[in-house]
């Protein structure tokens, strides 16, 4: 009896193929960019980790100077007192056109790693780095970009170099670097000596902190993933609207064929089961194509994503994609979980029907016009609950759950909202086809509703985000030409040869403006302490948000300091409270200055300040302000004095070009998910109209008998798609605007500690229309088609079979 009832399951699908393929597209579509998500993340945390482990420090805890690197005579005072520790030295510079992170270490003290294991073993590659000129280990797309550079060391390739990242001997980066004597940190090995004295006495100006177990990187772009995943759960909700009305109309369709197989004597439960184990097989099937679509769309992205992280994070990603077994199955759960939570009602309704229950798209069409008014509420309640989230839950966690109440609690208005239109323009209708017209959208809306909130879904998505990054990039470039008020930025090869390009420079040029800085523990982390110079560049450009009276003098006399507004917001370091930089410098905080791109805290001070509270301060940037003199040719005057190299010389319309080119970058994978969920959306349409194709034969037969043509009702079709995707399109603009606003003012806030101003951008909203309707009219070509091609025959046999 089971395999008789399973032959009839497995027989609507046989009759119905476009149903079957709609609901597996679906499912593909869902999983795949959703898989695609977590796949771009699996591999960034993936190169986290594998970073950590190649360099082996991960677990060990770690000395560090408050106010700059650690001088090399406190090491060796610590080494000749019993105390086992290793230095590392690291830092960014550019080797030819390579924008790289040096790392140098101690191969004879240094914990056992992957990359120094194969020195081991070449008997010359040890005594090479050690004593013998230097040797680079570089990953192997890196050491072929770093061959054939003069100057250099011998360049050898390790696959256990992490991507962007140069390991040699600390000596040989202290001349790469020009940071001769000094120290960035010391790694405390385990093991250490009995009755040794505590570092505090011997080192009280170092403090020692905990290992870290790889979590800096990650914790530093955990917004950027957590970003990630909410649009790519955003666009498999949307995928799986083509789920939920798939299933739903099958189930319908077959409330006939479950009431004659209980009838037959198959129980209620056992029809049940072979009903979970056919959801349960398609959404296997369904997510398997999923998954071979979500890796190729996610190895088309990461490159992108790589650099981006690279760019802004100085994270260690590569640009491979591996198939993982975590994501993989992710994607099958999730493809899983996703049916069964859509077909779960319509299941439900089938194991609870009454035997003698009249099938019938029309009972279904009636109960969901009933059900409106339910759904109306249930949509108010998710936007109140996403408000209250956003009140108890402080966070990233709050702000995504106020965009999940409010997109999920919108798309549920939707319908209610448009059954009231309709109504009301049936009422206000001229004619019998009109007054038909509109009757007749009512009565598909529930049939097509689902596909219209993918819609409303994928708009909204559309509008929010691209309110949000283009407001971003207007905000932008206005901070850029605040920035980056000098017309050439310098970088000497050491503080001796800046010196001299700043003496040269002095008498030629209006202002030079040293670029100078440390880095110092604040509020628990890392960050930035910059050291200005009086001049006009500053007290007339600096994007300043909040300052107190007389900002600028306090701080160039040493009296105070402005904070980025990341730090401010991390630590709330507004004016009128002060900032502890080092243990004995602590400063008023007189001002807060926007910094966008950055995700650390950065501090401005005086630079008599700076060189006071830190030491061996580098001095070999530069900004120049030129005046009448053409840059160009100071470019090249530079250049023929000192020998610099090109990359040692940026003007200013060049470092624009640059930062916006990482700006642009950085918005790849949200412009593409974007599109990917948009064409998702017109899927759903498609889907909907042509899964309704022969249910609606009932309804337009009628109509072709009393008068009106084939091409007039193709023609009515068509336009009756328009109507509805422009109603939608409108509806999906406030909700948009609102998506932006929330991006904007609470989720950029909680992620990366800066607020952006909201611009508004019509044109955009009038090319989305277009795309919708560009949309809503393909996905009523193929319908509209059919119905002008269709036979009178096929039409008379409505009346013929009584339907």
């Amino acid at each position: 009896m089971r395999r008789a009832a399973l032959q009839a399951l497995w027989s609507h699908w046989r009759r119905h193929p476009l149903q079957l393929t709609t609901l597996l597209a679906g499912l593909a579509l869902a999983t795949a960019l959703w898989s695609a998500v977590q796949a771009i993340n699996a591999e960034a945390r993936a190169s986290y980790a594998r970073a950590t482990a190649q360099l082996g420090v991960a677990a060990l805890d770690r000395l560090e100077a408050p106010g700059g690197p650690i001088a090399l005579s406190r090491y060796v005072a610590l080494r000749r007192a019993g105390w086992q520790l290793t230095p590392i030295l690291e830092g960014r510079a550019t080797l030819g056109d390579q924008r790289l992170r040096i790392v140098g270490l101690d191969p004879l003290s240094h914990p056992p790693m992957p990359a120094f294991a194969a020195l081991t073993e070449d008997s010359g590659a040890l005594p090479q780095m050690i004593a013998q000129g230097g040797l680079l280990l570089a990953p192997p797309d890196l050491a072929e970009a770093l061959r054939g550079i003069p100057g250099l060391p011998m360049i050898q390739a390790s696959a256990e170099v992490p991507p962007g990242m140069v390991l040699t001997d600390i000596g040989v980066a202290e001349r790469l670097l020009h940071r001769e004597g000094q120290i960035d940190r010391l790694l405390i090995l385990p093991g250490q000596p009995m009755g040794l004295q505590p570092l505090d006495r011997l080192a009280p100006d170092l403090q020692r902190l905990p290992g870290r177990e790889g979590a800096d990187t990650a914790r530093l772009t955990d917004s950027f993933h957590l970003n990630l995943t909410a649009f790519g759960l955003l666009s498999f909700a949307v995928g799986l609207f083509i789920v939920h009305g798939t299933v739903g109309l099958a189930f319908e369709q077959r409330r006939a064929m479950i009431r004659t197989l209980r009838a037959l004597g198959l129980p209620m439960r056992s029809l049940t089961a072979l009903m979970l184990a056919e959801l349960v097989a398609l959404a296997l099937i369904g997510g398997g194509i999923g998954l071979v679509l979500g890796y190729l769309v996610a190895a088309a992205l990461l490159p992108d994503v790589a650099a981006t992280l690279r760019g802004l994070y100085g994270a260690p990603v590569a640009g491979g994609l591996s198939l993982r077994p975590v994501w993989v199955l992710g994607g099958l759960g999730m493809a899983l979980a996703g049916t069964l939570v859509t077909g779960a009602g319509s299941l439900w309704r089938a194991a609870h029907m009454p035997i003698l229950a009249a099938p019938g798209l029309q009972a279904w069409a009636e109960r969901a016009h009933r059900a409106a008014r339910v759904q109306a509420l249930a949509g108010i309640g998710l936007i109140g609950a996403g408000l209250l989230a956003l009140w108890l839950i402080p966070g990233l966690i709050g702000g995504f759950a106020l965009l999940a109440g409010l997109m999920l609690g919108a798309a549920l208005l939707l319908p209610p909202a448009l059954g009231l239109i309709l109504n009301l323009g049936r009422r206000l209708a001229r004619g019998v086809v009109g007054e038909w017209l509109w009757a007749d959208m009512r009565a598909q809306l529930p049939g097509i509703s689902l596909a219209l909130m993918a819609l409303l879904l994928a708009l909204a998505a559309n509008i929010g985000v691209g309110t949000m990054v283009k407001s971003f990039r207007l905000t932008f470039v206005g901070w850029l030409d605040q920035r980056l008020v000098a017309d050439l930025y310098i970088t000497a090869r050491d503080d001796a040869q800046g010196a001299e390009i700043a003496e040269w420079l002095i008498p030629r040029v209006a202002a030079v403006l040293p670029l100078r800085e440390a880095e110092f523990q604040i509020a628990g982390a890392p960050a930035e302490v910059y050291g200005v110079v009086d001049d006009i560049s500053y007290r007339d450009h600096w994007p300043l948000i909040r300052q107190s009276a007389g900002g600028w003098d306090r701080v160039l006399a040493g009296e105070a300091a402005f904070v980025n507004e990341q730090l401010a917001r991390r630590a709330g370091l507004w004016p009128g409270t002060e900032v502890r930089i080092a243990p004995d410098w602590v400063l008023p905080v007189a001002g807060v200055y926007s910094d966008y791109g950055n995700p650390s805290g950065q501090v401005i001070v005086s630079i008599p300040a700076l060189l006071t509270h830190a030491r061996a301060v580098p001095n070999r940037r530069f900004g120049i302000r030129a005046a009448a003199l053409p840059v160009a040719d100071l470019m090249r005057d530079l250049q023929a004095q000192f020998d610099l190299p090109a990359a040692a010389l940026i003007d200013n319309a060049g470092l624009k070009a640059r930062s916006l080119a990482v700006f642009d970058k950085t918005f790849v994978v949200t412009g593409a998910l974007n599109l990917l969920t948009l064409g998702v959306a017109g899927f759903a349409i498609l889907t909907s109209l042509l899964t309704l194709w022969s249910p609606r034969l009932p309804q337009i037969a009628p109509v072709w008998a009393l008068g009106l043509t084939r091409a007039e009702l193709a023609r009515l079709e068509v336009g009756r798609s328009l109507a509805l995707a422009l109603l939608t399109a409108l509806l999906a603009l406030p909700l948009g605007l609102a998506l932006a606003w929330v991006l904007l003012k609470v989720i950029n806030v909680q992620a990366f500690g800066w607020e952006l101003p909201m611009s508004l951008f019509p044109l955009d909203w009038l090319r989305l229309l277009a795309l919708a309707l560009l949309a809503a009219g393909l996905a009523a070509a193929l319908p509209a088609r059919r119905l002008y091609r269709l036979p009178p025959s096929d039409l008379l046999k409505v009346f013929a079979n009584a339907r």
